[in-house]
């Protein structure tokens, strides 16, 4: 097979999920487990232990959200405790912020996005359509990273991650025309290089998946390699797949277990399903969720590729 080179490489990031530690999290009402999730193969998911930084900050967080429990403080209480790998933690304290902040649209965007990580997408629909109904006629503003990236510029905006999320949420559960309608909105909120490459590999992934390669093309030949994105390489990199500018055997991926490379290998997998070549697709989707990093979108999405298109272990409803 001509992959085997490129998924030899590959076969190393996921070596390091079998010594996977589980760890209690915090207590979270309604949710008395030390997993946070349940696969689409019905394998309990565990969070790593976050770094010290990472607790320092949810630390910090936390002190502000105790001192002055306002709406941005529980937002940033929320999110940092998902970063600590606390993902029911983080659904619960959006659902108490609703309380006190119905109909608060960054708050159903938040845990919408934390729905998708724990596999409950019909929820993350829910919150995320509530909240793209909200936003009809508000200005969008750029959403402040939880996480900077290497230059400190921010790369997404409010109204982009409702849609983007939206997306992802819908194509997880097969609702492949939502999906693209969700993206195609998403595309529009922001011209930023780093919006455009994400959603647009996501309209190509939806339409060549659903036989409808060449409207996919149309919007991936736009794309050129002198973007400046400043997070989303591994997009880029992907629509340039996509566009026939890169070849599968140009894609380099580093052998570690991260975000960045499952979304590579995603994309690199999606491109092979969509020519054909559902063997060396499977064994890439194969690859991803051997690995720890289950809470990315591109863990995710193989862990759905593989559980509804392959059929190969069963799917728990």
């Amino acid at each position: 097979m001509k992959y085997v080179l490129i998924l030899g490489v590959l076969l190393c990031i996921g070596c390091n999920s079998s010594e996977e530690k589980k760890r209690d999290t915090n207590t979270v009402p309604g949710w008395k487990h030390s997993y946070q999730a349940i696969s689409k193969f019905g394998d309990t998911l565990y969070s790593k232990p976050p770094s010290e930084k990472i607790m320092a900050q949810y630390e910090a967080r936390k002190k502000a959200f105790e001192e002055q429990p306002d709406l941005e403080n529980t937002i940033w209480y929320g999110r940092f405790t998902a970063y600590t790998g606390n993902y029911r933690g983080a659904i619960q304290i959006y659902t108490d912020g609703l309380e006190k902040f119905p109909d608060e649209s960054r708050l159903l965007r938040h845990r919408g996005h934390r729905y998708i990580t724990v596999r409950d997408f019909d929820k993350a629909i829910q919150d995320l359509e509530k909240a793209a109904t909200l936003i009809q006629g508000k200005e969008n503003k750029v959403e402040e990273d939880g996480m900077p990236n290497a230059q400190n510029i921010p790369v997404s905006t409010m109204h982009g991650n409702i849609y983007y999320h939206l997306g992802l949420a819908h194509y997880l559960r097969n609702n492949d025309t939502k999906a693209v309608e969700a993206y195609k909105e998403c595309l529009r909120t922001s011209s930023n290089a780093d919006n455009v490459v994400s959603a647009t590999h996501w309209i190509y992934t939806i339409n060549c998946q659903m036989g409808r390669k060449s409207t996919g093309f149309n919007y991936v030949k736009g794309i050129s390699s002198d973007l400046e994105v400043i997070e989303n390489e591994p997009y880029l990199k992907a629509c340039l797949l996509y566009k026939g500018d890169l070849q599968p055997s140009e894609i380099q991926v580093q052998s570690n277990d991260t975000a960045t490379n499952s979304a590579l290998l995603y994309g690199l997998g999606n491109y092979l399903l969509c020519e054909g070549d559902s063997g060396a697709a499977e064994e890439i989707f194969r690859t991803i969720v051997a690995g720890s990093d289950w809470a990315s979108f591109g863990y995710i999405a193989a862990e759905v590729d593989l559980a509804n298109k392959f059929r190969k272990k069963p799917v728990l409803e």
